[in-house]
């Protein structure tokens, strides 16, 4: 419009006051602009300053997990170090269930056989028909003097779902990898069970008040253990460093250990 009234104005189609009328109606337009500019920068920081403060009452966990302890409540107040006792230091308490981890305590004199990447297998107490292939993941560098023993975190191979957190487990170091036929649970008793009688090995099986002579034939050696394989079952009672004796049908008597 002022550009429309300047030419006019020098074609002398329009007077000089209509082209200072033009020209105060720019200059206010052009300071309407830049106001209308100016609103609009500060609204951009208000909504920036706006959503900072909504991102503080949100709180994300570093990794998916699952909640095991909740420590605050609706109003508490939240510090990285609580330091009065109407803060809190932690919110929840959170377990990655894919990591999870067992912490052994292993003797200082049996330290020098352990070795990360060495192939373990896991017994938890909870589940005790369940073997878990691990492997010991980090070893640490320090000696708990009050036990003499060195921690070692073992990770599982293929985790179970229904290990949780701080279940007791019992953790076997092994020399090398199991094939998947020693995986199987086997049936073992003491070597000290086993006499020789007849040009025989056997064991002496309880049954009620009496022993039964069961011949071993060949047994393999598991440590300071036998692993049977015939007759003898789960649960079979045998007599432990049986005397010259005994023999077959003798009768015995059971005391308790």
């Amino acid at each position: 419009m002022f550009e429309r009234t300047a030419k006019l104005v020098t074609k002398q189609f329009a007077t000089r006051e209509d082209y200072d009328a033009a020209q105060a109606r720019l200059k206010k337009a052009q300071a309407a602009l830049a106001s209308a500019r100016a609103s609009v920068a500060a609204a951009d920081s208000a909504l920036q300053e706006t959503e900072v403060a909504v991102e503080y009452t949100s709180i994300r966990a570093p990794f998916d997990g699952v909640i095991l302890r909740k420590y605050a409540d609706l109003g508490d107040i939240v510090a990285p170090l609580a330091s009065t006792d109407q803060s809190k230091g932690a919110v929840v308490s959170l377990a990655d269930m894919g990591s999870l981890q067992v912490e052994a305590d292993v003797a200082e004199s049996n330290f020098p056989s352990v070795r990360v990447g060495q192939p373990c297998e896991v017994q938890l107490d909870a589940l005790p028909d369940l073997r878990l292939a691990a492997m010991v993941r980090s070893i640490v560098p320090t000696v708990d003097r009050s036990k003499a023993t060195v921690l070692v975190k073992i990770g599982f191979v293929d985790p179970d779902p229904r290990i949780l957190p701080e279940m007791s487990a019992k953790v076997a170091f092994l020399s090398r990898e199991l094939s998947a036929g020693e995986t199987r649970p086997v049936l073992t008793i003491p070597r000290a069970a086993v006499v020789r009688r007849h040009q025989q090995q056997v064991v002496f099986r309880v049954r009620g008040e009496r022993v039964q002579e069961v011949v071993m034939g060949s047994a393999q050696v598991l440590g300071d253990r036998l692993i049977v394989r015939g007759e003898l079952r789960e649960g079979d009672q045998v007599v432990i460093d049986p005397p010259a004796p005994v023999s077959d049908g003798a009768r015995v008597r059971i005391e308790p250990l």
